[in-house]
This record gives C-alpha cells, sequence and structure tokens, in this order.
C-alpha cells in the first residue's frame, strides 16, 4: 500500500491565453510577461513543499488538440459547434482530439505513474512501503496553507499541464474514480476551468491488483486554487 500526494499545476498565460485563442499540441507558445509572473508566484507558494516526483509537459507553456481550430479565436470554435448543432465543450473540430480521447491519454498517464511510485517507493516483491502513512480514510487538514493535506505525507508527486488536460483529469478523478470531495465544494467549481498556474491537489491510496497498482482511496484536497496570485493583484494596484 502506498499513499501519496498529486498535485496539478496549470501552466502560466500565454499571449494566446490572453488573446483567446485556441492552442493545443500543433502550437507552441511560451508564457507572455503575465505568465511568467504567475508562475513565479505559484513557485514562490510552492517553495517549501518537497516534491519526490514530477511530471511536466514537453511544451513550452508547461494538451488539447483543437486540429483546424488551432491558433483561431474562441469564438470560431463555438460558432464552428452550433454549425454542427453540439454544444462548444462536446464539439471537436476536423482533425481535433475528442475529449475520449484526452481521457483515455490520462488514463494512460494515470497507469504510468501509478506504476512508477510504486516502483520507487517501495520495496521490490513486498505490498506494505517502508515508510508509515496516515491512515487513508483520515480527512487530511485543510488550513488554506501551500502545505494542505501533505504536511505529513513524505511522498508527493507535481504534474505541470494544461488547462484542458487538467480538466478531464479532475472529472475523471472525481467522477471514475469515486473521489471524496471537502465539505461545501460545489460541483460547478469542480468542473470549471482552472485558470493559469491554478492548483488542484489529491491525495491517493494505491494497492497491488491484478494489473499493477490499483487507486483504492482518492481524497480532494482543493481545485482550482489560486491564491498565490494575490500578490499580482497587490502589486498591479500599487
Amino acid at each position: 500500500m502506498l499513499t501519496f500526494g498529486l498535485t496539478m499545476v496549470r501552466h502560466g498565460e500565454t499571449q494566446y491565453n490572453k488573446d483567446k485563442l485556441l492552442q493545443g499540441q500543433g502550437i507552441d507558445t511560451p508564457l507572455s510577461e503575465v505568465g511568467v509572473r504567475q508562475a513565479e508566484a505559484a513557485g514562490l507558494y510552492l517553495q517549501d513543499i518537497r516534491f519526490t516526483n514530477v511530471f511536466v509537459s514537453n511544451l513550452q507553456r508547461a494538451t488539447q488538440g483543437f486540429g483546424v481550430a488551432e491558433g483561431r479565436p474562441k469564438e470560431d470554435l463555438k460558432n464552428m459547434a452550433n454549425a454542427a448543432g453540439q454544444a462548444c465543450r462536446d464539439f471537436t473540430p476536423p482533425g481535433g482530439e475528442t475529449l475520449e480521447e484526452v481521457k483515455t491519454r490520462f488514463q494512460k498517464f494515470l497507469t504510468s505513474m501509478f506504476q512508477r511510485m510504486m516502483d520507487n517507493h517501495c520495496r521490490a516483491g513486498q505490498l506494505a512501503c517502508p515508510t508509515p502513512f496516515p491512515t487513508p480514510l483520515s480527512q487530511p487538514v485543510v488550513a488554506g496553507l501551500a502545505n494542505d493535506g501533505v504536511a505529513d505525507l513524505p511522498i508527493h508527486a507535481l504534474v505541470v499541464s494544461h488547462g484542458a488536460y487538467i480538466r478531464v483529469a479532475v472529472r475523471h478523478l472525481v467522477d471514475e474514480l469515486c473521489c471524496s470531495l471537502p465539505a461545501g465544494l460545489k460541483m460547478n467549481h469542480v468542473y470549471s476551468a482552472c485558470p493559469n498556474t491554478g492548483i488542484c491537489r489529491f491525495i491517493i491510496t494505491l494497492d497491488l491488483g491484478e494489473s499493477g497498482p490499483q487507486p483504492t482511496v482518492v481524497h480532494c484536497i482543493f481545485i482550482n486554487r489560486k491564491d498565490h496570485l494575490a500578490i499580482l493583484k497587490h502589486l498591479k494596484n500599487d
């Protein structure tokens, strides 16, 4: 059995984000000046947290591909969806990646990450890890701090990725892995878009099944937190 923290962070703002243009796998845009400051703020916010494993997108701004809609205004995607008689969130432009394909990609990543975590932190051939962990069913303390939920966890993975990918990931963890949620957290917030450098955190307990490591308990600490961006508003006001 292995219990570890999982923190997911979206990349900072790009000029395409600012201009409301679609960017997926076909466009590798760097961070804007604001995006760099957002990333620095997120780094400061998380600087005292020790991550044992880090997984980062290979695109500069860290992916969901938008096919023929790549680089075009988001309004164009809405118009294409309307013409097809579909809601924008369900529409896939020609040559684009469907939400189901993004979910499949996330599921493959989870399988790979779970195996990596077990390989890195458990003794070979043993179910139990050498380091004692908190009881999986105990509720972690949430006090609005950067280390909420992971203060006593020696193993903690960081994933830096993209807005669409994180949104699909959160929905998969909540809907299909039966993730428990903090009291009072509204579902419209759970399913909302992750802001630039927004932070989501989960605690996952794995056990070995016939097909490899399987999640037995998944608990959400917070979703789309952006407390670290408050400093940017103060600087702007000053």
